[in-house]
């Protein structure tokens, strides 16, 4: 009887943490929409959303950073930046980026089990006009002769 109670306490305890969670990520965004009101949308601009690694060694991790500059009139806020490969993880900030502000996306793809020419992408959930936006990488991955 007491394992039935505290399953029933922690369970309840999730619910309310994702709760408040839910209620956080609603105020972020109602903020939000009121600058964009205000103010238009943030415009993200990048130097380039491609980039070629080159050959890599089967085995070999490798980073890049993608470079670009908030050229609207609100803050741009990247909610969210996902890869459907898991070789290939992004990292961002989650701090809002004002007008004219430059921000920066760290790429890093590991080649571990992959052979042949690679294409990775990058989605980006974000505050502006356009909701998404992708940013790709490639690698041609050999196999060392041993």
């Amino acid at each position: 009887m007491a394992q039935k109670t505290v399953k029933i306490v922690i369970l309840i305890s999730l619910a309310i943490i994702i709760g408040f969670s839910c209620i956080n990520k609603e105020k972020q965004k109602r903020a939000i929409d009121d600058q964009i009101e205000k103010l238009g949308y943030p415009q993200i601009k990048f130097d380039t959303t491609y980039f070629d690694f080159g050959t890599l060694v089967q085995g070999e991790s490798v980073a890049h950073t993608f470079k670009f500059i908030n050229t609207g009139k609100a803050d741009l806020l990247i909610l969210d930046a996902f890869s459907t490969c898991g070789c290939t993880v992004p990292d961002y900030s989650k701090k809002h980026i004002p007008p004219g502000e430059e921000g920066r996306i760290e790429v890093v793809f590991n080649s571990l089990g992959k052979t042949g020419m690679q294409y990775k992408t990058v989605t980006l959930k974000l505050n502006t006009e356009i909701e998404k936006k992708t940013i790709t990488i490639k690698a041609n991955v050999i196999v060392k002769n041993v």
